[in-house]
């Protein structure tokens, strides 16, 4: 019996193997609404630094940029700053930053 154990645990290993299974990663996404009514996704994904947004109908990528206090991400005209206590701006399409909240 433990010849078989043994086969059937190398073909489940070369099966996973083949097909590329893994574990996918960790992600976290964010609805927000801000006072100027912008809505928009943001998505962080572990071991990534950068923020991917959907804003306006439209993805846009996000790299993580210096910061004094909290974190700051921008890229394609947009801005997203996230302070420490979660207080959130987005500035985009040339339009003054806003205060946005999670819904």
């Amino acid at each position: 019996m433990g010849r078989h154990k043994a086969i059937l645990l190398g073909i489940s290993m070369l099966t996973a193997a083949i097909s590329g299974a893994r574990q996918a990663d960790a992600q976290t996404f964010r609805n927000y609404r801000c006072a100027d009514g912008t809505q928009f996704i943001v998505a962080f994904y572990d071991g990534d630094k950068r923020a991917f947004l959907q804003i306006d109908g439209e993805p846009a990528t996000l790299a993580k940029r210096l910061a004094l206090s909290g974190v700051r991400y921008s890229g394609a005209g947009i801005t997203l700053r996230i302070g420490k206590t979660g207080a959130t701006t987005v500035k985009h399409l040339k339009r003054p930053a806003t205060a946005c909240a999670v819904i």
